[in-house]
């Protein structure tokens, strides 16, 4: 059943910044209780989540896309809040949340 009416009553945009490190988040040291680990550079530890989030139940998830940059997730999030405010429900779901039409990053997600 499709339902008529514009993307943003039914979605939400949500951009998240995720730590990737895989390295510990203190070192333990005999001559003290622990130091902090040496931080490499944000390019390495730093992902940007692009989420789509239904308006009526914040339990359904989907993620757009997952970016290595800052300013090209910035860039993505204002596109796709554009998108949201200018294109249809269906549109928008056809463009951005199908995984054979939109990216082919798109993962469905219960948090």
């Amino acid at each position: 059943m499709r339902i008529i009416g514009a993307a943003e009553d039914f979605w939400r945009a949500r951009l998240i910044r995720v730590d990737a490190t895989e390295e510990l988040d203190f070192e333990w040291r005999e001559d003290i209780l622990y130091r902090h680990p040496v931080v490499s550079e944000a390019d390495d530890v730093e992902l940007w989540h692009i989420e789509a989030v239904r308006t009526d139940d914040y339990d359904t998830v989907v993620r757009i896309g997952t970016i290595r940059s800052r300013s090209e997730a910035e860039a993505m999030f204002s596109r796709v809040t554009e998108d949201l405010g200018e294109m249809t429900k269906n549109q928008f779901e056809e463009t951005y949340l199908t995984p054979t039409t939109g990216s082919s990053d798109a993962e469905r997600s219960q948090d």
